[in-house]
């Protein structure tokens, strides 16, 4: 499950990081709305676990710009705010469950994973825009149609799909997609994704390239 954490408190968020993680989940953490707003333009998230009060743009606001953009992910409202008031207003503002604190942590995974299952989201899978890559058997599916990848661009592309958004190093890419250790001509990898990218044209994803980094995978702008 990847759970994206958008919590000022750098203290309670390095906890909750640390306590989650522990627990199966891939965190990612920003401390302001505007930083998460653009999260969640690039990456995709199984959760969203929101405090209301956020800087430069606070998390009724940032709840509302989510929902206005016709983002469905589901979010859990994690916040000191317990009043019925505050609970309506972020209910009313999009928000999937609402949890005040202080809570319990076994109550707070509970309630993750409920999100999760009542979203459709199944372990062992990976999901980038339209994209959902099974984990055990490598098929990819757009729009639920399974993709015809090789296993060398299923290899890439799972590994690109584990953090969308985030640069994957040619380097690693090469020991993924060819694990052999056979040789390889130098331009290997361009190959491999010069063909995955002609698949993913019309799936509303795009491999993207860093010079000097690597690749990344993320839904089309």
């Amino acid at each position: 499950m990847k759970v994206l954490l958008v919590e000022d408190d750098w203290d309670l968020s390095l906890a909750l990081s640390r306590v989650l993680t522990r627990r199966g989940m891939q965190v990612e953490h920003c401390a302001d709305g505007v930083l998460a707003l653009e999260r969640l333009g690039v990456g995709t998230y199984d959760v969203v676990m929101l405090d209301l009060g956020l800087p430069v743009l606070d998390g009724l606001q940032l709840l509302s710009r989510i929902r206005g953009r016709g983002q469905g992910v589901p979010v859990l409202v994690v916040t000191a705010r317990g009043a019925v008031g505050d609970r309506v207003a972020g209910l009313n503002a999009g928000a999937d469950d609402y949890l005040a604190k202080p809570f319990d942590l076994d109550e707070l995974e509970a309630r993750l994973r409920a999100l999760c299952r009542r979203a459709g989201v199944a372990p062992g899978e990976m999901h980038c825009g339209r994209l959902r890559l099974e984990r055990d058997t490598g098929v990819c599916y757009a729009d639920g149609q399974a993709m015809e990848l090789t296993p060398r661009e299923s290899a890439l592309l799972a590994a690109l799909m584990e953090r969308p958004g985030h640069a994957v190093t040619k380097e690693r890419l090469m020991a993924l997609v060819f694990p052999s250790g056979q040789p390889t001509q130098a331009d290997a990898v361009e190959v491999v994704v010069h063909r995955l990218r002609k698949k993913l044209v019309n799936t509303g994803v795009q491999i993207t390239t860093l010079r000097g980094v690597g690749y990344l995978v993320q839904e089309e702008q």
